[in-house]
């Protein structure tokens, strides 16, 4: 598997206060908003704020998820379940556009691995 980029992903309780804390208090820059979300940038990294979506029924308590980005999303789905690994949530086009698949690891930690499409605001070139 290669793994082609990452950021933090947090759902916070509130959204709102989650964005002002880590715009003005902690002053990063915004790299993009989009409609439920805030990302920001963090050195090399990105942390995504997202007012959407939740974490899954019955996990622990755990405030965010680790996003990674793979080029063929059904190729890494069937390269980790031949390596015995569940699929929390099979891999699907979310409304937001993005193609995610949900693993979780032995401690509860959300890990979505992403497949971008070629018509998705992601990939224009925003020089």
């Amino acid at each position: 598997m290669e793994i082609l980029a990452s950021r933090v992903l947090f759902r916070p309780q509130d959204y709102a206060r989650s964005v002002s804390f880590y715009r003005d208090q902690l002053g990063l820059a915004v790299a993009r908003e989009y409609a439920g979300g805030t990302v920001f940038y963090a050195g090399q990294s990105l942390i995504e704020i997202a007012g959407h979506g939740s974490p899954a029924a019955g996990a622990p308590p755990f405030p965010g998820a680790l996003w990674l980005q793979v080029r063929d999303l059904a190729a890494t789905q069937d390269e980790l379940r031949s390596r015995g690994v569940a699929i929390a949530r099979e891999a699907r086009r979310e409304p937001w556009g993005l193609h995610e698949m949900h693993v979780t690891d032995p401690d509860g930690v959300a890990l979505i691995f992403v497949q971008v499409p070629e018509d998705h605001p992601l990939r224009r070139d925003t020089r």
